[in-house]
């Protein structure tokens, strides 16, 4: 076993934004064939945020950012980069960051940044911020993951209208301070043959958007659900595994689980196979659904807010998304 890491980076604070509107799975029965026991016992999900009109993305990642410098006790001045994980944004071009850089009235020259990877979003974002505070080229990053997957899900799909909602979540990176406390370790990795089980085929260069493509609705959310369920419950647990030894601990090391919210049934074989005790293992699913590269740092600020993650405990995080892309990231906090 490798030494213990000793970190470059840690979480100064968190922050999440939940829009106000609840479709619950009883909403969903008069919109599509499906019914609220089908959709609890396949996902584990019960209801999810809904964005009303009028709101876009960068409204939710804003005010998430706003959330996590507050308890950072941060000024937005003092952001040196915004990530943002999303494979929703405001529109194809600008990068959503660059939009949250002008509402939270970050620094003008503060580099801002979009990245996708879907589910796996934040933990990329991570993983870069803690690349760039440890070389010194910045001091605070701003890492959010956020989705407003309501406006690219086909309502008309049982098998993936009831599994996504809405939200942001934050956190505010800043150089480790010598304690031990920080990011110990991240790792990230992608299989693009698997490209084609979850994607958005429409909009792009190779189906560019038209009333074709909006007609047979190739412009929102596909997904081949049994390749995704396998390549999750196999990914998530190897990431999981090598995170946690690269760093130098043990699974009984770990304090909290924090996993990608996208199936109660994947989290279960993941944490199983890991052998987890099931009190370990924090979820949110059953009120907010799948929000994709929001769904980590949502569940780690309520967590922190509620009392449940405190200072020096460790926690695991680990996703998988679209591309296929995942990974995991271990956190003293």
């Amino acid at each position: 076993m490798p030494p213990r890491a000793e970190p470059r980076s840690r979480i100064l604070g968190t922050g999440h934004f939940l829009p106000p509107v609840v479709r619950t799975n009883l909403d969903l029965e008069r919109m599509v064939e499906t019914s609220d026991s089908w959709i609890r016992e396949r996902t584990g999900i019960r209801e999810r945020r809904i964005a009303p009109p009028g709101m876009v993305t960068s409204d939710m990642a804003t005010e998430a950012a706003r959330r996590a410098l507050e308890s950072a006790s941060l000024r937005p001045s003092d952001v040196d980069m915004i990530i943002v994980g999303t494979i929703t944004p405001d529109m194809p071009m600008p990068a959503t960051a660059t939009f949250v850089q002008q509402k939270l009235g970050a620094t003008p020259t503060c580099p801002s940044f979009d990245l996708s990877a879907a589910c796996a979003g934040f933990i990329y974002g991570l993983s870069i911020g803690d690349k760039f505070i440890a070389s010194g080229a910045a001091k605070n990053v701003l890492v959010i993951g956020v989705e407003m997957l309501s406006r690219v899900v086909n309502w008309d799909d049982r098998t993936t209208c009831v599994l996504f909602g809405d939200g942001a979540g934050a956190v505010v990176m800043g150089p480790a301070n010598g304690d031990g406390r920080g990011v110990l370790n991240t790792q990230i990795f992608s299989d693009g043959s698997l490209a084609r089980s979850l994607m958005i085929p429409g909009g792009g260069t190779e189906m560019p958007q038209g009333p074709d493509v909006i007609a047979q609705k190739m412009n929102t959310i596909q997904m081949k659900g049994q390749d995704i369920f396998k390549a999750a419950v196999k990914n998530l647990h190897s990431a999981s595994q090598r995170v946690v030894d690269a760093a130098g601990y043990k699974n009984e090391d770990v304090d909290w689980v924090v996993p990608h919210q996208a199936n109660l049934r994947i989290i279960d074989q993941v944490t199983q196979r890991a052998k987890y005790p099931q009190e370990k293992v924090l979820t949110n699913i059953d009120r907010v659904g799948n929000t994709s590269s929001a769904s980590i740092p949502i569940l780690l600020d309520e967590s922190i807010r509620a009392g449940k993650i405190k200072d020096s405990d460790i926690v695991l995080c680990c996703a998988l998304g679209a591309g296929v892309s995942w990974g995991a990231a271990l956190l003293k906090m």
